[in-house]
């Protein structure tokens, strides 16, 4: 069995699995119902963040645990937290991005954890970096909070974003051996959930700037990093594509069920079907661009339109994060962008372990 990208053009290259010579778009298919799922209860694992932990706050239904991703003709093998272990041995993985990759971190130390209960382990959470050690196999599992990839400076309290600048966060991913980045969410942020003050670029400072040029922007020179920095015969690099939200229903529903619900709550069931009716972020051109003009090998984990489907998978209300007061307010606080674990991140990793060893 091999991996192998399918050449032309952008919208259409997809990652392929072979099997008994008949290809396999990984990324391609729907969601299917299973009961053996999910590949863990959430009691079970250590590390999941209240904002993420939607059984333990109170979701009632669970139906959306019970889904597998089937691609259009293969079947993904499934997860084996020894398999990981044994293969990824003094190892280090590192997830680098925003909150979506640490919904990823944390879903991956949950499913090897299920494998190997009594395993001694150890955990030093930090910001930027937190890593979970799986003592007996020498394995680091690492996340390190970039949610822009390039810089962030504070000068005199003014946050300053460095389009140019990566090395401050660079510095620390040199010594992994494989690398999932991502990014995105962040650059759309306004008001008091930006994260910057001022753009840098170009020797010039910006108040604002077109959001996607300055996405676009970020992107070249964490791509011109991972081309200069990273060993190929060493470490491998991922990009998980950009993860989507469901703050929208008129993109999922129609008619009266369109006006009744303002976000993803009460969404109790995928979409069915392969696609997803909504737009295609515009972001993900940016990010296919980019990659493609990569001279290091960089694999897109292309999650999106998988995730699209997924409008039942998010904390919405039941998320540690919220008040009482807040929860009684969905309209406005539902939370359409994270995801429960257990839930969709899994899948996430399901592919990611399927791309990494078959």
């Amino acid at each position: 069995m091999s991996l192998k990208n399918h050449p032309g053009h952008p919208q259409h290259r997809r990652p392929m699995f072979q099997t008994n010579q008949s290809t396999c778009a990984l990324f391609v298919g729907t969601w299917v119902r299973d009961d053996s799922y999910p590949l863990y209860p959430y009691s079970n694992c250590p590390i999941i963040d209240a904002e993420f932990n939607c059984q333990l706050y109170g979701r009632p239904d669970s139906d959306y645990l019970k889904y597998r991703w089937q691609p259009l003709n293969c079947v993904l093998p499934r997860f084996d937290g020894l398999v990981f272990l044994s293969k990824m041995r003094g190892k280090n993985v590192m997830f680098v991005g925003d909150s979506l990759g640490r919904n990823q971190w944390e879903s991956l130390i949950c499913m090897i954890s299920a494998s190997t209960p009594k395993m001694q382990t150890q955990i030093i959470r930090g910001d930027p970096l937190s890593t979970f050690r799986f003592l007996e196999y020498g394995l680091s599992i690492s996340f390190y909070r970039a949610p822009y990839l390039v810089d962030i400076d504070v000068v005199q309290g003014t946050r300053i974003l460095k389009l140019e600048g990566i090395d401050e966060n660079g510095n620390a991913w040199r010594m992994a051996d494989v690398l999932v980045f991502n990014t995105g969410h962040w650059w759309t942020h306004k008001g008091s959930l930006q994260g910057w003050d001022l753009i840098e670029s170009g020797g010039k400072y910006y108040k604002d700037m077109d959001r996607l040029v300055a996405m676009e922007k970020g992107l070249r020179t964490w791509s011109n990093w991972v081309d200069t920095y990273v060993d190929r015969t060493r470490t491998r690099v991922f990009f998980q594509s950009i993860s989507p939200t469901h703050y929208d229903p008129s993109e999922w529903g129609t008619g009266a069920a369109a006006t009744v619900t303002k976000n993803c709550y009460g969404e109790t069931a995928p979409m069915t079907g392969t696609t997803y009716p909504g737009t295609y972020p515009d972001q993900m051109r940016v990010v296919d661009e980019v990659i493609r003009e990569m001279h290091v090998p960089t694999y897109l984990l292309d999650i999106t339109m998988l995730s699209e489907l997924r409008k039942d998978g998010h904390p919405s209300i039941y998320s540690g994060d919220l008040s009482p007061t807040q929860r009684a307010n969905p309209d406005r606080t539902a939370d359409c962008s994270h995801w429960c674990l257990p839930g969709l991140p899994d899948t996430w990793n399901q592919l990611f372990y399927t791309v990494l060893f078959y």
